[in-house]
């Protein structure tokens, strides 16, 4: 069966980032891929000078009508990642909530792009906007550790803080909770980051089951820009591969950007020459180098699990 996505995020013309970091990817994984491009940059906003436009939520809501009128509004998976605007932001929810209707076993992946490091970089009225519009709708939600704290009011300083916290946003709405990055410390050590997952699932006999998992990833010392962009796309590919095993989903999505970050840091090594940092364009994401990575990426991540209840 064919799988569809309509993807809304961000466009850039040369390099990688949402939906240049998210398309090509699934589209190697064998899924349809619609795009609308929430903002058209030059490149991404990390280089000297970007040039562009910027969608507005009339011209959205023009599009998304055109799809209508054709009658080809069906889809098994929206993505969505940076927003800038409040009416953009909530043109998106009506969106979503007539394509829900449309196929109520639709599937809403949702990249809460709002901050990180205890810093917003998106108008800070977006939040109520995600907090009560956009996350009870999304079935996955992959914030990182700063996004989860602004979501549910809640700080993060231990694994137990992190469970409490995917809890309270699985009470908001997501059966499936992923916090991409964390400050907390590896069991690993310091050269590692932590990623924390949780997924509620219905047993046929009616059991409700709760897993959490945890997973460490190598550290790079370099600013790298669209991973968490492809974080998500993979995320919702590997979850459709793997529906009821969070573990597997997050080992094969972990690895495929281990493979990439791996490939684009080395690339960018060599571009900037000995004893020199790397500068934007010689760390655009190594994508299209990596397509056998994607397609059938080895696990060299592995996760563990931290919880599991049932009642």
């Amino acid at each position: 069966m064919e799988c569809r996505v309509l993807s809304i995020q961000s466009h850039v013309v040369r390099g990688y980032v949402g939906n240049k970091s998210a398309t090509f990817p699934l589209q190697v994984l064998g899924f349809e891929v619609d795009s609308i491009n929430s903002v058209q940059f030059s490149n991404h906003t990390g280089y000297g000078h970007w040039k562009g436009q910027v969608l507005t939520a009339e011209e959205l809501n023009v599009l998304y009508e055109g799809i209508k009128l054709n009658n080809v509004n069906h889809y098994d998976y929206i993505l969505t990642g940076y927003s800038r605007d409040t009416s953009f932001l909530e043109t998106v929810v009506d969106i979503i909530k007539e394509l829900k209707r449309t196929n109520p076993k639709l599937v809403y992946v949702c990249d809460p792009v709002m901050g990180d490091q205890g810093a917003m970089y998106v108008p800070e009225n977006l939040l109520p906007v995600y907090r009560d519009k956009v996350v009870p709708l999304a079935d996955i939600l992959t914030p990182n550790q700063f996004e989860a704290e602004i979501l549910t009011g809640r700080k993060i300083y231990s694994v137990e803080d992190a469970i409490e916290v995917m809890d309270l946003l699985h009470k908001m709405g997501p059966e499936t909770v992923v916090l991409t990055s964390t400050d907390l410390p590896s069991i690993q050590g310091d050269q590692f980051l932590v990623a924390l997952g949780s997924q509620k699932t219905v047993k046929p006999d009616g059991i409700n089951t709760t897993e959490k998992i945890c997973i460490d990833i190598p550290k790079v010392d370099a600013v790298f820009v669209g991973t968490g962009d492809l974080f998500a796309a993979m995320l919702l590919a590997w979850t459709h591969h793997h529906p009821k095993d969070l573990k597997s989903a997050c080992e094969k999505t972990a690895s495929v950007m281990h493979h990439v970050i791996k490939r684009t840091i080395k690339y960018a090594n060599e571009m900037a020459g000995p004893g020199k940092k790397p500068n934007a364009a010689q760390l655009e994401l190594r994508m299209v180098q990596s397509k056998t990575d994607i397609e059938n990426p080895a696990v060299v991540l592995g996760a563990r699990v931290i919880q599991k209840k049932s009642q």
